[in-house]
C-alpha cells in the first residue's frame, strides 16, 4: 500500500486487524466483539444463548456508532469495503488533507449509523446487529462523484463507462428502491443512504452552502 496516504491506509490496516480478531475468537457464533462492539438496535438490552450454552445480553451503547464500521462479517463484505476504501480513499484524503478526511469518514458513519437506528426502530422492528464500513464507504463514493462528477466510472459486470455524478445518483436510487421493497434482506441499504447523506451535508458545510458557515471555506 505504498501509494496510499497514511489514514486511508491505517483505516485499511484497522479494518483488517478486527476482521482477524474476530475470526480468531469465532466472532460469527460467540458474539465475543459484536455483543459489546456491533451497532445494536435502540431499546431495552435482549438476552440470550450463543453456542457454548453462554448466556449474553447485548443492546445499544452509544460507542458503537462507531466502531460497528470497523466489524464485518465474512470475506467476501470485507473484501468489497476495502477494495472501495482503496478506490475512492486516496483521492479524498488527497482532496481533503488528512484531518478533515478523517471527520468527513466519521460523519458518515455516524450518520449511517443513526439512519439504521431509526430505521430499524420505526419500521423494521427487528432486532439484530449491523457491522461494516459501508455507509461511511458510500459516503467517499458521494463525495468522489461531487467533487470529480465527470470522471468516468463503470460497474464491474456492467462495463460502461458512465459519469460520476450519473453513478452516484444511480447508485443511490438502486439503494433507495431496494431499502423500500426489502430486496436483498440483511444489507443495510439505509446505512449506506445515511453515509451519502451524511456527506453531502459535510461537503456542502465546506463549500459555505449551509445556513451554519466554517470558519473557512474548505471547497469550492
Amino acid at each position: 500500500m505504498p501509494n496510499l496516504p497514511p489514514v486511508t491506509r491505517n483505516l485499511l490496516i484497522a479494518n483488517v486487524l478486527v476482521f482477524a480478531l474476530q475470526l480468531f475468537l469465532h466472532d460469527a457464533n460467540t458474539l465475543a466483539l459484536s455483543r459489546y462492539f456491533a451497532l445494536w438496535p435502540l431499546g431495552p438490552d435482549v438476552t440470550g444463548q450463543v453456542a457454548g450454552g453462554q448466556i449474553i445480553s447485548v443492546g445499544f451503547r452509544p460507542w458503537q456508532l462507531v466502531t460497528y464500521a470497523f466489524m464485518h462479517g465474512g470475506y467476501e463484505h470485507i473484501l468489497f469495503n476495502m477494495f472501495g476504501l482503496y478506490m475512492f480513499g486516496g483521492v479524498i484524503e488527497r482532496t481533503f488533507g488528512a484531518r478533515n478526511y478523517i471527520i468527513y469518514y466519521m460523519v458518515c458513519a455516524i450518520v449511517a449509523a443513526v439512519a439504521q437506528l431509526l430505521v430499524v426502530k420505526y419500521f423494521m422492528h427487528n432486532f439484530y446487529p449491523t457491522i461494516g464500513a459501508s455507509g461511511a464507504l458510500f459516503g467517499l463514493l458521494l463525495a468522489f462523484g461531487m467533487l470529480y462528477p465527470r470522471e468516468k466510472m463503470f460497474l464491474i459486470f456492467l462495463p460502461i463507462p458512465m459519469p460520476a455524478w450519473l453513478f452516484v445518483i444511480g447508485y443511490a436510487a438502486v439503494e433507495l428502491v431496494m431499502g423500500v421493497t426489502g430486496t436483498e434482506a440483511g444489507v443495510a441499504h439505509f446505512a449506506h443512504l445515511g453515509g451519502m447523506v451524511g456527506g453531502y451535508v459535510m461537503i456542502q458545510y465546506w463549500r459555505g452552502h449551509l445556513p451554519l458557515k466554517p470558519k473557512r471555506q474548505l471547497l469550492r
